[in-house]
């Protein structure tokens, strides 16, 4: 056998935070950023997993030996990742089960606390060595919408939408061709914990029916928008109305009063990367603030 290399992209959500999980219509785009994942068999019969970050360094390694449901974890990284390989081997009875070993080895070219999907790209670069579904392998260990690992699969923005369990994945004609050098991406350097976020919200226990259907029809307002002033208005509505239900204000009224143009938060409140409209000024503005790493949408999305 031959090493094998497998590629993800990472993950950005630009509408429907959320409500995502509750049938909204959302735009997500797949970013320049990414992970991957090389499988060196071996003669040994264990795996060998080493995980590198974005400057070289080793963040995570470990050494598992077969049968794997006997492996025991001793840290949560280490968990989460038999979790992983223990779910690809109920869903392929032919995976890892001939105690073959590996040596394997995942790259990121993106800080971890960026937010841009270090678990979902492993999941679906697990899912493809594995020839199992990533949506399933996600929705039996980590959970969530599965945008993310939608994302990981794609070159292109996507138009996503859950119903039931099902996911519903399609590619859109989004492109701010005639506004994209007006968009910045900047990172708060705050790293949310998206799953105790998520849970928050889901404890509401209400259905927002309203509400998703004013954040879809948003969503492909923000599709077809044509000038940066029509993305601008769109995305402060949809900012307003994500407010409301959060009972929380919006990013750009808690840090950015004094800002130009108009800011929107993506993914779980408070952390990760902001959107914001803006010019040449925007860098200055931010980083005047303290925020160093912003980012031109062509220099973020795929």
């Amino acid at each position: 056998m031959k090493k094998q290399t497998y590629y993800s992209n990472g993950k950005l959500l630009l509408t429907g935070e959320y409500l995502i999980l509750k049938g909204a219509e959302s735009l997500a785009l797949p970013t320049q950023f990414g992970q991957d994942m090389s499988v060196q068999p071996i003669e040994q019969s264990k795996i060998y997993w080493k995980s590198y970050g974005e400057k070289g360094g080793v963040w995570f390694q470990t050494v598992f030996n077969f049968p794997l449901q006997d492996a025991r974890a001793t840290n949560r990284v280490e968990e989460r990742l038999l979790q992983l390989l223990r779910q690809a081997q109920n869903q392929n009875p032919n995976f890892l089960t001939n105690n073959q070993g590996y040596k394997i080895t995942t790259r990121l070219d993106f800080p971890r606390n960026w937010g841009l999907g270090t678990s979902s790209t492993l999941i679906n670069n697990l899912a493809q060595w594995a020839e199992i579904n990533p949506f399933q392998l996600l929705h039996n260990t980590m959970g969530g919408s599965g945008y993310d690992v939608a994302c990981a699969g794609s070159n292109t923005p996507i138009h996503y939408k859950l119903e039931g369990e099902k996911a519903i994945v399609s590619d859109t004609f989004f492109n701010p061709k005639a506004f994209k050098d007006n968009l910045f991406f900047v990172h708060l350097n705050i790293k949310q914990d998206s799953q105790k976020e998520v849970q928050k919200f889901l404890d509401q226990k209400n259905d927002f029916s309203r509400e998703v259907a004013e954040i879809s029809q948003l969503t492909n307002l923000i599709e077809r928008a044509t000038t940066i002033q029509e993305f601008a208005e769109y995305i402060k509505v949809h900012e307003e109305i994500m407010g409301f239900i959060l009972r929380r204000n919006p990013v750009q009224k808690v840090f950015f009063k004094d800002y130009f143009g108009q800011i929107k938060s993506l993914g779980a409140w408070g952390g990760d990367f902001i959107i914001a409209t803006g010019n040449a000024d925007t860098p200055k503005y931010f980083k005047k603030k303290g925020f160093e790493k912003v980012l031109l949408y062509k220099d973020m999305v795929l």
